[in-house]
């Protein structure tokens, strides 16, 4: 710093090449868009308020710059104005004094000391989009629009000003056509960050709120690790369904049991184990019982590794019973199992149906309001297998190990029980 004039000392605020974050600096290529995935509060606006300074400024304050025309397009006209143009990270605060652009709002347009313009459009009203014709273009939140198939297909046409006019969405992503399309398109490039990636320029007291409440669940990986998740269409659970099947605090347990959904092979391109800790109230008639997943222990390893872990869940919850699915490996399951602890409660099960008919009984106990998820658990894989099983099989990639292993528990506790509960009884004479 003492190496610096006066001048470069002055210019280093505005310097955005040298404060950026990795993903807000745009990807070398002839891309046509650039999506910018994030979770709440990882930069994305500012992102996208310094890519359209870069493209907007020249040399000088009155010198052109790449781009004239910009079309920024929110999911409402407040939107644009309140967070694209006036908020902390938007157009405005991210320019320096002498390139600031001047808001008319007459025109809902911004203009800038060199004659560059960007005009405000809202999501709502595609056909506003209709005439206009731009070089650049900033959309920001798409994957919330209501129109957005729409919006956006009116700005791609709108869209044909220059030598190789260019795009940038900043959005957090969620299960949407039209986000889904864009990223599929082979002239799209894509940067990606979580929220903790911005963490230095956001409250403490917020990334603890938010991190405890909604860390390791589907939620959380959508709205603070910014991954993009699919809800299958058909699927036997759907991400709001397991939001509202959250709770903070166990009631007392009568049951506990470990489940396992084993590997039979090992290495780098096998299934991992599914191993799932689930308790039980069963006190009352069978249609008061309430089941609880307490833990997500799954992982991929030799027979030995997840036999150990099995054990090691058990001991921690103080569980009555390790079940696990055989069909497979067979008497070799339990073999291994016995290798780690031989005086361990077992129970072999074996699979007569299909895993979507076995997971459906399951599901009837969700959508009955019979299963809670403890938040802490942060059980958002799991989640995201069960939010890709329909009725026709499961829908994601590989075998999906943590839902099996949920199958079995809930099988343990609450499906043969109750099914043994509710068969009459035979007196003899």
């Amino acid at each position: 710093m003492s190496g610096l004039s006066e001048g470069a000392l002055l210019a280093l605020p505005w310097l955005f090449e040298f404060w950026a974050l990795p993903h807000q600096l745009p990807p070398l290529g002839d891309w046509k868009s650039w999506v910018i995935l994030g979770g709440r509060g990882a930069g994305k606006t500012r992102a996208g308020a310094e890519w359209v300074r870069a493209v907007v400024e020249g040399a000088t304050p009155e010198a052109p710059g790449q781009a004239r025309r910009i079309a920024l397009l929110g999911e409402t006209y407040d939107q644009v104005r309140e967070v694209m143009v006036f908020g902390e990270s938007g157009i405005l605060a991210s320019s320096p004094p002498d390139r600031r652009p001047v808001w008319e709002a007459t025109r809902r347009c911004l203009v800038w000391p060199n004659g560059a313009t960007a005009q405000a459009f809202s999501a709502q009203e595609p056909e506003a989009l209709r005439g206009p014709q731009f070089d650049a273009a900033w959309a920001d939140e798409l994957a919330k629009w209501r129109r957005a198939e729409e919006a956006w297909d009116m700005l791609q046409f709108a869209l044909r000003l220059g030598d190789h006019p260019q795009q940038v969405i900043t959005t957090t992503p969620r299960n949407v056509g039209a986000l889904k399309a864009i990223l599929n398109n082979p002239s799209t490039v894509v940067t990606h960050a979580p929220t903790e990636a911005n963490r230095a320029y956001l409250a403490q007291s917020f990334l603890e709120e938010v991190t405890a409440r909604y860390g390791g669940t589907r939620l959380g990986r959508q709205e603070l690790e910014g991954v993009l998740l699919e809800d299958v269409e058909g699927a036997l659970w759907t991400t709001a369904a397991l939001e509202a099947a959250r709770i903070d605090v166990l009631p007392p347990l009568d049951r506990i049991v470990v489940a396992l959904d084993p590997a039979v092979t090992a290495g780098a391109g096998s299934d991992a184990c599914g191993i799932v800790v689930a308790g039980a109230v069963t006190r009352g008639p069978v249609q008061d019982w309430r089941a609880y997943v307490l833990e997500d222990a799954t992982l991929r390893g030799r027979p030995t590794d997840w036999a150990r872990a099995g054990v090691a869940a058990m001991e921690r919850w103080g569980a009555e019973r390790l079940v696990a699915e055989v069909n497979q490996g067979g008497d070799l399951i339990e073999s291994v199992i016995r290798q780690i602890d031989p005086l361990i409660p077992f129970r072999a099960l074996r699979a007569a149906r299909g895993k979507s008919l076995r997971a459906e009984p399951v599901a009837a106990l969700y959508e009955q309001g019979r299963v809670r998820h403890l938040r802490a658990a942060r059980l958002g894989a799991l989640e995201d297998q069960m939010c890709r099983m329909t009725v026709a099989g499961y829908r994601g990639p590989g075998s999906p190990d943590r839902l099996d292993a949920l199958v079995w528990a809930m099988t343990e506790l609450m499906i043969a029980p109750a099914a043994q509960w509710r068969r009459p009884q035979v007196r003899g004479l």
